[in-house]
């Protein structure tokens, strides 16, 4: 996955909402591109940070005793073992760094939660 690529043209591609796409690799981390819209779900991950950056519009995230909104160019980085729930009012773009043990939706299974397989699909050709 050695290559030029646009994470904001990649998550305008996707046709599926709350279904992250890798895009790249480094070191024992996934960068990884979705369209979300509307809730995830509760969820933590216990042994892994994770990093959302917004590409387009703006995601709240839930967690227990607090809330962090976050605006176009902004990041955040949730830490491990903090049970979390994105929301997006509207449409919204993301990239995400992960290590490569994430679990999309950590313990918790939903019908939004993605394998790794489903992840790791090729992404849409520009």
């Amino acid at each position: 996955m050695s290559q030029v690529i646009s994470p904001a043209q990649v998550a305008a591609s996707l046709t599926e909402l709350w279904s992250p796409r890798v895009v790249a690799e480094l070191d024992d981390s996934y960068v990884k591109v979705a369209k979300v819209h509307g809730s995830l779900a509760w969820h933590s991950h216990d042994d892994e940070d994770e990093l959302f950056f917004i590409l387009k519009g703006s995601l709240t995230i839930e967690m227990e005793g607090r809330t962090v909104v976050l605006n176009e160019g902004e990041s955040f980085v949730v830490p491990k073992g903090v049970r979390h729930n994105p929301i997006a009012e509207n449409e919204c773009h993301l990239m995400l760094i992960e290590r490569k043990s994430t679990l999309h939706t950590g313990s918790e299974v939903t019908d939004k939660t993605r394998s790794l397989a489903d992840q790791l699909r090729p992404v849409p050709s520009r």
